[in-house]
Parts: structure tokens; sequence; C-alpha cells
């Protein structure tokens, strides 16, 4: 890609785009959800690992399963949401390696080391929730990440006898812009930034 995003997309991925805590009672599609994972799986993770997992909550039962895990501040705001996606990873994906990335034989690099592999699944993962931020954006959807969860119950609720980890929330819908508050500062470039 040589050529820069116009300002109207730029503007709807970062300018505009805010993080929404309040929803419209409009629900989201399946096929949108199908949609946005198929933009999020493109981006970029080393050796092409892929360890993200995605449930998406969209149910009166499985937000019923998700609500006692929640903290107190975030429990209103994620039942409200259409959506709630938790960001998990797999701690077993070394093992999908020779599938995704067949030219060298990377999974033998992760073997007896759990420690790299918890460490790469959770850098990529999170890379990957970006991934799905910036899409669910460029898709006409907003989005609310957050901690502020019992990753222990959350794992028990949802993955148990998996080799699935959660690493964040994402409350994903049609944002009630009304209720949005003043965008907060961000650290000036000088402040944030080195040139080396």
């Amino acid at each position: 890609m040589t050529t820069p995003l116009d300002p109207r997309a730029l503007a709807s991925l970062f300018n505009e785009a805010r993080t929404h805590s309040a929803w419209l009672d409009k629900p989201v599609p399946d096929a949108l959800l199908h949609e946005l994972y198929d933009l999020v799986r493109l981006g970029p993770t080393a050796v092409n690992s892929c360890p993200a997992r995605f449930v998406f909550v969209r149910t009166p039962a499985g937000k019923q399963k998700l609500a006692p895990c929640l903290s107190k501040g975030n429990l209103d705001k994620t039942m409200a949401a259409p959506v709630t996606v938790i960001v998990a990873y797999d701690e077993d994906f070394p093992e999908t390696l020779p599938e995704l990335f067949p030219h060298a034989d990377a999974r033998s690099w992760y073997a007896g080391q759990p420690a790299l592999i918890s460490e790469n699944a959770l850098r990529n993962s999170s890379l990957q929730a970006g991934y799905l931020i910036l899409a669910a954006r460029a898709l006409g959807l907003d989005t609310g990440p957050m901690s502020g969860f019992d990753a222990k119950a959350l794992d028990e609720a949802f993955f148990a006898g998996t080799t699935w980890k959660s690493n964040l929330l994402i409350n994903l819908g049609y944002g009630d812009a009304s209720k949005l508050r003043d965008r907060l500062p961000r650290l000036p470039f000088e402040r944030a930034c080195v040139l080396a």
C-alpha cells in the first residue's frame, strides 16, 4: 500500500472514533461478525501464529454466563452492549504453525518453552484485538475495550478443559453518541516518543 487513506477514513478509524460505554438497542447481525473476523484474521502476527480466539457473546444466556465475571463498573454497559467479544489466546497455537507457517518448522521453536508460548500468545492476541477494534470501526461499528473482569472465573466459565485463556473484553455494537464525554487528553509526541 503506497497511497495514504483519505481523511474521512482516518477520521472513522482514529480522529473521530471513540470508546463507547452506552449502546443503542440495535443488534449486530451474525453475518457482520463473520465479515469482521475475515478482516481481523488478515492482520500480521509473529510467524503468522494467529493465537487469538474470539467468543462473540450476544445471547441472553451468554451474557448471564459472563455477568458474574465482570467488575461492578463494567456490568451494566456490558449487559447493554449487543455483543461482547472475549478476546482470548490459545496456548496450543504452536500446533497450528505447520498449517499457518508451512515454509519452516516454527512449531519446534516453541517446543518445551511454556513461558515463550504464553508471552507470544498474549502479545500477538493483543495485537489481534487492536485489529478487531480498527476492523469494527471500518465496518461502522463502535467498540468499548476493557479489562475489569475476573480472568480465572471467565476462563472457568467459558474455557474449562481447553487451552484458551482470556486476554481482554471488547463491547461491540452501535454506540449512543449522545452519552459520550469529551475526548480525554493523550500524551504529545515529545513525551511518548524517542527518535533514535
